[in-house]
């Protein structure tokens, strides 16, 4: 199959199974549009899978719904990793949404006045295309981890599941977010734990007077600030931590440690002068962003995606999940319907032009479909 000879035309293309990409699914199907949703991985809810076993989301259910079904559980308590997958994948099959597995895309190009998203073994034109692959892509190692020796154990944090497929030696998690800290608090319960942090972020407890953070930052409208706002310009760049702090980690007998800035061998060196010989490091170091499919002309000299809202200037071109995309919730599971719901007015005001355009090509200057 070449890109001459698209296997199917659709109103549009989602590409990318997860939360994003079901949430967005779930208002075109309730469009009428013809589309398709195309998942690289083999099973629903692929990114979730691949996170440690203990984790836990810093949201409560009563913030974690997508578009038309209630996240199940008490509204105060707090979801783990399996939680999310189930409700994922029951989001799929209860909606009937047309997720595709194993159909990573290799290329989005404009063709027509529309797109041509390429796969390994088929083609689909499409009049629309949203990028939905989320914030969690490619894992980021630090390009120190290379120096260190063969037999120091070296997991990315997407790679971590548990303490018991770590040595029962020390360990050194590198990384000062929440994921870093939730890994870090959970492997001290058996063993020496150093958490080396960059950075500082601002902590924050997950529950104020016994009610949920979020609560708050919902009733202050913070979690509404935009990031072209004042305070989103200051907040965008940096994680909070919710529910940990250096405080809290050095009372779980957590020793701190500055930021990892080399390694030799079996040593790591920090900016602080000091320098620990490790067995086993956990690189609790986040991911990058990946749009090289994308064939358009939509991002800057750094990579990333010129947008507004997630709409590019590419007509019927979209991008969904992003970090800080609109708020700071645009990728978080609860407030990712938010941007989704944008994104499927905006589809569906250009699908009604361009079916005008088709009937009545002197009404509009968009070239007839």
């Amino acid at each position: 199959m070449t890109a001459e000879a698209p296997t199917q035309h659709l109103d549009a293309v989602v590409i990318g199974g997860g939360q994003a990409g079901l949430a967005i699914g779930y208002l075109l199907a309730q469009q009428g549009l013809r589309f398709t949703i195309l998942e690289a991985a083999g099973e629903p809810a692929a990114a979730w899978r691949t996170r440690w076993d203990s984790l836990k989301l810093f949201t409560s259910v009563r913030y974690d719904s997508l578009p038309g079904l209630t996240f199940p559980g008490a509204p105060d308590s707090y979801p783990g990793r399996d939680d999310v997958v189930a409700y994922l994948t029951d989001y799929a099959q209860r909606f009937e949404l047309p997720v595709e597995f194993n159909s990573r895309v290799r290329s989005v190009r404009s063709r027509d006045g529309g797109f041509l998203v390429e796969l390994a073994d088929r083609t689909y034109a499409a009049d629309q295309v949203v990028v939905a692959t989320g914030p969690f892509q490619v894992p980021f190692t630090p390009a120190m981890a290379a120096e260190l020796s063969t037999e120091v154990v070296q997991l990315h944090s997407s790679e971590y599941r548990s303490p018991g497929g770590l040595p029962a030696g020390p360990v050194l998690v590198v990384g000062g977010g929440n994921t870093g800290y939730q890994i870090a608090a959970e492997l001290a319960q058996s063993r020496q734990v150093d958490l080396a942090v960059g950075a500082r972020q601002a902590p924050l407890p997950q529950r104020i007077l016994g009610r949920d953070l979020f609560r708050y930052l919902e009733a202050t409208g913070l979690m509404r600030k935009t990031v072209t706002s004042r305070i989103g310009q200051r907040l965008k760049d940096n994680e909070t931590l919710v529910g940990s702090s250096p405080r809290g980690a050095r009372k779980q007998g957590i020793r701190m440690r500055t930021r990892a800035i080399g390694a030799r061998s079996s040593t790591v060196t920090f900016a602080d002068g000091s320098e620990i010989a490790v067995d086993a490091i956990v690189w609790a170091t986040g991911f990058r962003l990946d749009h090289s499919f994308v064939e358009s002309p939509v991002f800057d000299d750094r990579g990333q995606v010129n947008h507004e809202r997630g709409v590019t200037a590419t007509q019927g071109l979209y991008f969904l999940g992003l970090p800080w995309q609109h708020t700071r919730g645009s990728a978080l599971l609860g407030w990712v319907k938010d941007d989704a719901q944008y994104i499927a007015q905006r589809i569906h005001v250009l699908a009604r032009t361009r079916a005008t355009a088709s009937a009545h090509p002197a009404l509009s200057g968009l070239p007839p479909r």
